[in-house]
């Protein structure tokens, strides 16, 4: 996955197409599996229901 497909220009703007981690902040990306949501960097998941 490249950094262009993690965020998306609309006008003025910058977008964050995937959910920042919430432990790790700004600049690090949950990943999206098809069960659960995860952080590579420090392990925090969340699951679908």
């Amino acid at each position: 996955m490249t950094k262009r497909e993690l965020y998306k220009v609309e006008g003025d703007e910058l977008i964050r197409t995937r959910e920042p981690c919430p432990k790790c902040g700004d600049g690090v990306f949950l990943a999206e599996h098809k069960d659960r949501s995860a952080c590579g960097r420090c392990g925090y998941t969340e699951f679908n229901d």
